[in-house]
């Protein structure tokens, strides 16, 4: 198969005849990146691989709609991110847990979860993370696994950069605090 830019893949996206073909470079190039990512909000692997599964569906359904106003993969993150709060939400309402319990629920879920190979340190970071509200765990995890700028945080979440940085910088204290009260 070809490999394409970004800026040739837009323009496969213009052209009718070929948006399948831009459809599967999308999806060779975006698919492991948006995976981690979502798999690091929703924990499970097969969630995970679920909602990466709805955002490709929900993105080559609506790429008749994608007008390159945005970069595909900011187009991609925020249907990806809007995927997860969706799922999180559901998951939330139909346990009927309290925030305490859905933390709680994570951490066991990521406890038992057999693709999580990491060390008791990774553990703990992944349980620091669980305790971070959802928006805020986003943020943190677009720029420290991503390393996302700034800017195109900005294009996915529709926040400003300074509260951007504002999200990182407390989601940073909170998680700081946890591994302190655990060592």
């Amino acid at each position: 198969m070809n490999t394409y830019n970004e800026k040739e893949i837009m323009a496969l996206i213009q052209d009718p005849k070929r948006q399948k073909e831009a459809f599967e470079c999308i999806v060779n190039e975006y698919s492991e990146q948006l995976y981690w990512q979502i798999r690091r909000m929703v924990l499970s692997h097969e969630d995970a691989n679920d909602l990466l599964q709805n955002t490709f569906i929900k993105a080559w359904t609506n790429l008749d709609y994608f007008r390159a106003e945005a970069r595909i993969s900011t187009w991609l993150y925020r249907i990806a991110l809007n995927e997860c709060l969706t799922f999180l939400n559901k998951q939330r309402i139909a346990n009927q847990l309290s925030i305490d319990n859905m933390e709680a629920d994570m951490v066991n879920k990521l406890e038992s979860e057999t693709y999580f190979n990491g060390d008791e340190t990774q553990l703990l970071f992944q349980k620091a993370l669980q305790t971070l509200p959802e928006k805020q765990r986003m943020v943190f995890n677009l720029k420290y696994f991503q390393e996302m700028k700034y800017e195109d945080m900005s294009e996915i979440l529709g926040t400003s950069i300074g509260a951007l940085k504002a999200s990182y910088h407390h989601a940073v204290k909170k998680i700081e605090v946890f591994l302190k009260e655990c060592l």
